[in-house]
């Protein structure tokens, strides 16, 4: 387990953006029993999960893990992260939405508190000190027990973490950069770098690159799924192919799937507590869950390193 804050995590977050989108109910119960019989506890979501959907109103995430809870009587074994600031009715990070949201999501979730709650994306329009105090009010109130960021600029992440210790506030634990072998400018550099200095848990988005990283996707070999318009264009690149060949010469070297690898990777990286990645089916969970006590040699490091360069 590793720790964010007071709470104690394993070291695979289960995404929960396919629940109530591309998988269905049934489907997504499957998936999370099968996770948390692995002995994994974290679940990641948010409040505008899938809103993106025609017809979806944003929330459907979460009504299903809240559902989920309640026919399991799993709350206690489990961490819960939600997001704030993209649902289509509370949009932003004023004190009034962060704190409108929190209720609305707390409500689907069926909980009396959010174990973990990021700012989904930064609101620049709104000063940090508003941002912090409404998150503070919520950990006071006991609705939150620990803060997060998600999509925040160095500057913002830094002024944030300075006015929490000058005023006092709750202050972030966590950040949830998008990071992986075909995106490492996204977070390494200077938001790294703030990570490492002040003692930050961070939970890398989007690990399989839309599940280009999998390996399904080849050239001449199309692929029909919700996201495989995003994960195919890593295909026209150089450094695409050549991530997928040291996927492929690292995988066969450990008799593993390249999602397995990739994230395994991703997990040896400095400051990286937990990769956050989906399943839409249990039989999709293992290759992820090997992740967590695969141990890449420095060789494997080294090449895949190379090829993502």
């Amino acid at each position: 387990m590793n720790p964010i804050g007071d709470l104690q995590v394993s070291g695979l977050c289960l995404g929960g953006n396919v629940f109530g989108w591309t998988a269905d109910e049934a489907e997504s119960f499957a998936v999370l029993d099968a996770y948390v019989a692995a002995g994994e506890n974290f679940i990641d979501t948010a409040d505008a999960y899938s809103s993106w959907v025609d017809g979806h109103r944003g929330g459907e995430s979460e009504t299903v893990i809240g559902r989920w809870l309640a026919r399991r009587g799993r709350r206690d074994d489990v961490v819960v992260a939600t997001k704030v600031g993209r649902h289509p009715e509370h949009m932003g990070l004023s004190a009034d939405t962060i704190k409108a949201a929190a209720d609305a999501s707390l409500r689907r979730l069926g909980v009396d508190h959010i174990d973990l709650y990021y700012t989904h994306f930064d609101d620049e329009s709104v000063e940090v000190s508003e941002i912090i105090t409404a998150l503070d009010d919520l950990v006071r109130a006991g609705k939150v027990r620990e803060i997060g960021a998600s999509n925040i600029s160095p500057a913002r992440l830094e002024d944030s973490l300075a006015f929490s210790t000058r005023e006092n506030k709750a202050r972030y634990t966590a950040l949830q950069p998008r990071y992986h072998l075909m995106s490492r400018d996204s977070y390494e550099g200077p938001l790294a770098d703030l990570a490492a200095r002040h003692g930050l848990a961070v939970m890398p988005y989007s690990a399989l690159a839309s599940g280009f990283l999998t390996g399904k996707y080849r050239p001449g070999a199309p692929v029909t799924s919700a996201r495989s318009t995003a994960a195919a264009r890593y295909l026209d690149t150089d450094r695409g192919r050549a991530v997928l060949s040291a996927l492929d010469e690292v995988a066969m070297a450990h008799n593993a799937e390249l999602s397995t690898i990739a994230l395994a990777w991703l997990a040896a990286r400095p400051t990286i507590t937990a990769p956050i990645a989906s399943a839409r089916t249990p039989d999709q969970l293992p290759p992820l869950l090997k992740s967590t006590t695969l141990t890449l040699t420095e060789a494997d490091l080294t090449t895949l390193t190379n090829a993502s360069a």
